[in-house]
């Protein structure tokens, strides 16, 4: 098929017409000859009959180019078609080199290749063999192979040190640019590390801490994290995103008690807004009593509920239990505030999910029945806690209720100004109206009286 206007057309009349009005197309017929019937004068001797299938190169480069963009290995593809380069070059080289040696006399001398009558040599794969390597060498600048001794020896050798000057440099290039590439990749993904070495060194920070420091960026790249996820998918459009997002994050996310009752679009915006952290050994994720600007979903790792003292695990905390929500919704009678009412600890390497103050508000603001749910569970957490002042979340919910019908007053005193406001504008409008239409009947009546006199003189 092909894209007109954005969209796959894959009626075959409109592709076979297409095709025939192509460019390419009086180059594959001629590609397709069928010139091998040119054996059957010439004789199997001449393989230079089957030179127009060489026409179809192209073709090669454009296939390879399709693959390359589908592939889930692009570097390993590329690296294949380089070496795939290298041994075409050196066939080809090969197979002038053996017929140079054919026209000037298989055995003649130390250079060409050897005739049949030299031991080994009866088979054609042997001489094959000899000159893919005697190629081999002249191409790779190894050197090390007989010194010519004619002067077409010469040019020839020649031609093949200058075209592996060219070619082979060309292809060592591409091959460490592939190289490169899959570095930038990397970066890309993975947050150097050089910089924060850097940084301690300088500032004689402790060895265990540069060690702790190059550890966590090493099992950032040994389980494949990706922490800089959204400035990776920040090219897509935000449809395609959420798809993306959603095909990797959702099915973690759905083991989240919390949101095995919630419906897909409220995940769906959750997933975008979803912050990937990885957290070490015996690191903190919050302490008791920080003010809670975000929350946790636990995707993979176990964390601890720890005492004051640092040690004593009061609590686990597995995959898709979540924490820190307290902190973030305003429950009415909460008497910690938005402080957080735990000390979290990882036990080993977690894979959490953060989501900031902000971007939560910003979803429950869009589904009111995910923001209920989530207070109602939250409500239940305090009050197991002995966190939550019944009498002042009653006192809270009444001064909410007056100040809704204080508002509901104040809307109905409004509404009644902006009538009378309305009723005075209609009655200023007409007053204004009928005073104007007085004043022109003046003017009329002026103008008449002043025709006669300015007659009369």
């Amino acid at each position: 098929g092909f894209l007109e206007d954005g969209i796959l057309v894959q009626d075959r009349g409109r592709i076979r017409l297409r095709y025939l009005r192509s460019p390419s197309f009086p180059w594959d017929m001629a590609a397709v000859l069928p010139t091998d019937l040119l054996y059957l004068r010439l004789g199997l001797g001449v393989p230079a009959v089957r030179a127009n299938r060489c026409l179809r190169v192209p073709r090669l480069f454009e296939a390879f180019d399709r693959r390359e963009t589908r592939t889930a290995h692009p570097n390993t593809f590329r690296v294949a078609k380089l070496m795939l380069y290298v041994f075409i070059a050196i066939h080809w080289h090969g197979c002038l080199y053996f017929a140079l040696s054919a026209q000037l006399g298989l055995g003649t001398d130390t250079w060409v290749c050897p005739n049949a009558s030299h031991p080994g040599f009866a088979r054609p794969l042997r001489q094959y063999l000899h000159s893919f390597y005697f190629s081999t060498l002249i191409l790779t600048t190894v050197g090390d192979t007989p010194e010519p001794q004619r002067e077409e020896e010469f040019l020839f050798v020649t031609a093949g040190f200058l075209l592996a000057v060219l070619g082979f440099a060309t292809i060592t290039g591409s091959i460490s640019s592939v190289i490169s590439n899959m570095n930038a990749a990397d970066a890309a993904f993975y947050p150097n590390p050089e910089p924060v070495r850097c940084y301690l060194r300088a500032q004689g920070a402790s060895g265990w801490l540069v060690r702790r420091v190059a550890r966590w960026h090493q099992h950032l790249q040994m389980q494949r994290k990706l922490p800089a996820e959204r400035a990776v998918l920040r090219h897509l459009p935000r449809g395609l995103q959420a798809e993306v997002a959603a095909s990797v994050h959702l099915p973690a996310l759905r083991r989240v008690g919390l949101f095995q009752s919630w419906e897909r679009g409220v995940l769906q915006q959750l997933v975008l807004r979803l912050q990937p952290q990885v957290f070490g050994p015996g690191e903190f994720v919050c302490r008791r009593g920080d003010v809670g600007h975000e929350m946790y979903f636990v995707r993979e790792g176990q964390l601890a509920v720890v005492a004051e003292d640092g040690v004593t695990q009061l609590a686990i905390l597995g995959e898709g239990l979540y924490f820190g929500e307290i902190s973030l919704i305003n429950i009415k009678g909460n008497t910690s505030g938005n402080r957080r009412t735990a000390n979290i600890m990882s036990i080993g390497y977690s894979d959490l999910f953060c989501l900031s103050k902000e971007d939560l508000a910003e979803v429950l603001a869009e589904f009111p029945s995910a923001r209920a749910m989530m207070e109602a569970k939250g409500r239940e957490l305090l009050l197991r806690m002995g966190k939550l002042d019944v009498h002042a979340e009653a006192a809270a919910a009444a001064a909410a209720q007056e100040a809704e019908c204080r508002a509901q007053a104040l809307e109905t005193a409004l509404e009644g100004l902006q009538t009378q406001a309305a009723r005075l504008l209609a009655q200023l409008e007409s007053s204004a109206f009928k005073l104007a239409l007085r004043v022109e009947r003046l003017e009329c009546q002026l103008r008449r009286r002043q025709q006669p006199a300015g007659g009369a003189g």
